[in-house]
């Protein structure tokens, strides 16, 4: 039987303005897309390389996945975008890369690594390490120059042609046209001057799409005409001081640089604030961090509409193509190559840092915002809303860290995130982060000891113990030296926690007790208090005390309820659902345990996942579905290798799943016992969890096994 095998549908973006031209091109990289593992599309700046390579991308396969290395400037966190692309979490110590390689064993897919000139080394390694690991996977990279890894075949990209046959329009003139019709209603090249016209300057621009479509958004105010004119005027000016560059670059630079003196003073200096983001924005944080100044806050909305008009400034659509985002939040991006330009502009102006840091505030408001939105009934807008600005947040991190003086504000930006490195499925960045933010600044401060015990939760959600310890007793010695009783009840709530996966409920349940006694002591109330609350319920359980782990369940949920928190509250149904398999009440446990995995599948908190899924195969074979039991476990299986040492390597945590593994070997064949795991670990993280709620029917051939009431992700 051939295994079938989920259909995704990637996160290619949806196309703004229509393709035009590149036949020849799209024909021959869609050829290659079908021999070579990988190919680099290569070219100068502006010359359409993304859009060719997402066309491509989007007609030759089914699950294409696009990767923006341009708005990356570490290469470490190359994996981590490619994991963040591909929606799949990252919650261990080892690097990206070996989770990658786990997570796509059996996909067959097509990653798109966008922009990779000024990483290319680590583009390079990162491709290379996944092709020879991966052997359905193909790698499809846009730079401006080749890889030059074994295996690699390259498709130049030239400037449209500016010259075609008699009565043809040549393919830059088309697209000068088209672009020139979104511009001005009605506009088409109805006589041969006009189309002449349109020809001298596509020729005078060199063909390059991105130079035409700036041209393309003059037309508002001038003819083309006067826009070669103006152009003709500037053009040894603006080239004059880049002697040594290639002449396709100084076009391209002389039509940015045009394009930035025909835009006012005001719509210029926006233009050179707005660099400072990486990726897109909204409208919110653009008026924050580049108003003022010259620049009123109530200017900046228009001002960022000119600059759109102009082709400065993109709009970028939401996932349905309809150009909003969730939330109903419009976003903007300047290509690479204008945020480029704009940035050397900010540079000369000596508002780099300013601005910079300003940046930051914004996005360390966002997290702090969202930190407290957390605890409440935003909290899947509130994951929503940082996952959006994750590129922005890396940027400010960056800056923290690479500036002298802001090592503080490093820990406290990469401490406030808990709730997205923990609850979001980016524990293996967070923690990145937060241990390269401790390595700058050992002050004994407030900020850096809640970085101690968010770094110590990280490694112990990864199974890693003997980081963890000196990390959380730094934590609480420094509280106990500050007199921070906040800081100290973190500490040993955590400490609780590595006593816990250490097998030492008794002791856990010790010191679960302590952190909430000093939790109410000072007021704290969170999704943390709450985690504390469950935790202690699961130490009672794992020393038979059922009684009081139900009155830990039941006060987690009536302050979940209270506050509309549902991260926590899917916690503490996985403990109700252990709770009711040990009482006998199997129907009731798999309701608990796959709602449990249904809420945490919409924050992609694999642990919360994988824990209900290990769950739920041993509630399979207590209705004699062993071998669903055991496809179960293959799956689950799969998602500890992204999640860290499987079940925390403690023992009474892998209670349930030998069990269940006992269960399933005593009434299979060693045959149908190894099949139905291997079937499982095939999975992808979507197929795994429909597969547990019920919701994935068995395939053609498969053991038919009963499937219980269906819900939508």
């Amino acid at each position: 039987m051939e295994r079938q095998s989920t259909v995704w549908r990637g996160n290619l973006p949806a196309e703004l303005t229509s393709f035009t031209g590149r036949h020849a091109e799209l024909a021959a990289l869609a050829a290659l897309l079908t021999g070579p593992r990988l190919v680099t599309v290569t070219g100068p700046g502006g010359v359409g390389k993304t859009r060719l390579a997402l066309r491509a991308a989007a007609v030759a396969a089914e699950e294409a996945f696009l990767v923006e290395v341009g708005e990356l400037h570490d290469p470490v966190l190359l994996g981590h975008a490619v994991l963040a692309a591909l929606g799949l979490t990252d919650g261990t110590a080892r690097p990206p890369l070996d989770v990658l390689v786990e997570q796509l064993a059996d996909r067959r897919l097509l990653l798109v690594l966008d922009g990779c000139e000024h990483l290319v080394a680590a583009c390079a390694e990162v491709a290379g390490a996944l092709l020879r690991a991966l052997p359905r996977l193909r790698v499809l990279a846009t730079s401006r120059e080749a890889l030059r890894i074994g295996g690699e075949h390259l498709l130049p990209v030239a400037p449209l042609a500016v010259a075609a046959p008699p009565g043809v329009l040549p393919e830059a003139v088309r697209l000068f046209a088209d672009r020139a019709a979104a511009v001005v209603p009605g506009f088409a090249l109805r006589t041969e001057q006009q189309r002449a016209e349109a020809v001298a300057l596509c020729r005078r621009l060199d063909g390059i799409p991105l130079a035409l479509e700036l041209a393309a958004g003059r037309l508002r105010a001038l003819s083309m005409r006067q826009i070669a004119l103006r152009l003709d005027d500037r053009f040894e000016l603006l080239t004059g001081g880049e002697r040594g560059a290639p002449p396709r670059h100084r076009t391209l630079r002389t039509a940015i640089g045009w394009s930035h003196e025909l835009c006012t003073m005001q719509e210029r200096l926006l233009w050179s604030r707005l660099s400072v983001f990486a990726g897109d924005f909204d409208l919110e944080a653009a008026e924050h961090v580049c108003a003022g100044e010259g620049i009123e806050p109530d200017q900046v909305l228009d001002l960022i509409g000119e600059l759109v008009a102009k082709s400065v400034l993109l709009r970028v659509a939401g996932p349905e193509g309809g150009g909003c985002e969730p939330w109903g939040t419009v976003r903007y991006r300047l290509l690479d190559t204008l945020r480029d330009y704009g940035a050397g502009w900010l540079r000369g102006s000596g508002a780099e840092y300013r601005l910079r840091r300003r940046h930051r505030d914004w996005y360390l408001g966002l997290a702090t915002w969202g930190e407290l939105e957390w605890f409440g009934p935003r909290q899947a807008e509130t994951a929503e809303r940082t996952a959006l600005e994750h590129s922005n947040l890396r940027a400010a991190l960056e800056f923290c860290l690479g500036e002298p003086g802001e090592e503080q504000s490093a820990l406290l930006l990469a401490g406030t995130l808990w709730y997205f490195w923990v609850g979001c499925g980016h524990l293996g960045e967070g923690r990145h982060w937060l241990e390269r933010a401790l390595a700058l600044d050992r002050t004994p401060t407030d900020v850096r000891a809640k970085a101690l015990w968010v770094t110590g939760y990280t490694a112990i959600l990864q199974g890693d113990r003997a980081r963890a310890l000196p990390l959380l007793e730094e934590c609480r010695r420094q509280a106990l030296a500050d007199g921070d009783d906040r800081a100290l009840a973190y500490a040993l709530h955590r400490l609780g926690c590595a006593a816990l996966i250490g097998d030492e409920p008794a002791r856990a349940a010790e010191l679960f007790q302590e952190a909430l006694d000093r939790y109410e002591a000072v007021g704290e109330l969170n999704s943390n208090v709450l985690m504390a609350v469950f935790e202690l319920g699961l130490a009672h359980l794992f020393q038979g005390e059922s009684a009081e782990a139900e009155e830990c369940m039941t006060r987690v949920r009536a302050v979940c309820e209270e506050h509309g928190e549902q991260w926590a509250y899917a916690y503490g149904l996985y403990a109700r659902a252990y709770s009711c398999w040990l009482a006998g009440e199997v129907r009731q446990a798999r309701a608990f345990a796959r709602e449990s995995v249904r809420l945490h599948f919409g924050f992609r908190d694999l642990v919360g996942i994988v824990l209900g899924l290990e769950l739920l195969a041993l509630l399979e074979t207590e209705r004699g579905e062993l071998l669903e039991a055991r496809l179960l476990q293959g799956a689950a299986h799969r998602i500890w290798q992204g999640v860290g040492v499987p079940l925390f390597g403690s023992a009474g945590f892998n209670a349930t799943h030998h069990d269940c593994a006992a269960r399933a070997r005593a009434g299979l064949t060693e045959a149908e016992f190894a099949d139905a795991f291997d079937r499982g670990t095939a999975l992808d993280l979507p197929a795994a969890v429909r597969r547990a709620l019920g919701e994935e029917p068995a395939a053609a051939g498969e053991p038919a096994c009963v499937l219980l009431g269906r819900r939508t992700i």
